[in-house]
């Protein structure tokens, strides 16, 4: 049988390598970002509003986004990701992904799988005493997300977030609003 296609081994090779280099153990190493304290997971669950955020390149041009948390007994977090491109009236983006709490007592320190193999930080690094807002960062810089359970936060709220993740390095002047335009 003659073969069309021969797939290069060592570029092929190379390349699982750095898949793998990339994907995380389940280790509870610890974040380099300080985290909240204690999050009450049947308080965190349900609907969070993305009021801004320092976004991947799906969710760039998105809109009246919604991040929903589940959880199960054996400490898996459930993500569930809607929004809309563009516009309320755009087409609508969804995503779900996989997580894990790891076992540091705080239950704010996550690894989420956006695509296998990786598992990715998710860490819980502000929540307001009351759980009207939260803020999910990285350990990198890159992505950080200011949610709320209202489609709005008030302007006190919303300068006390952007000075704290200053203070821990964020690049608050490429921090993004997300509309959120509901009927």
């Amino acid at each position: 049988m003659k073969r069309f296609f021969k797939p290069p081994a060592l570029p092929l090779a190379g390349f699982l390598v750095l898949l793998a280099g990339c994907a995380t153990t389940g280790s509870a190493e610890p974040p380099f970002q300080p985290v909240v304290p204690r999050v009450d997971l049947d308080r965190f669950s349900g609907s969070w509003y993305v009021i801004s955020f320092l976004p991947t390149f799906i969710e760039k041009n998105g809109t009246n986004g919604i991040e929903t948390y589940t959880f199960d007994d054996e400490g898996k977090v459930f993500v569930e990701y809607i929004f809309y491109n563009h516009s309320p009236q755009g087409k609508r983006k969804y995503t779900t992904q996989k997580g894990w709490i790891m076992p540091d007592g705080s239950n704010a320190v996550w690894k989420v799988r956006p695509l296998w193999p990786l598992k990715l930080p998710y860490l819980i690094i502000d929540l307001a005493e009351d759980y009207r807002y939260t803020v999910v960062g990285t350990n990198n810089y890159k992505y950080v997300w200011i949610m709320a359970r209202e489609p709005f936060l008030s302007d006190e709220d919303y300068r006390g977030i952007l000075q704290r993740l200053e203070s821990r390095g964020y690049p608050v002047e490429e921090i993004k609003m997300m509309p959120q335009e509901w009927d």
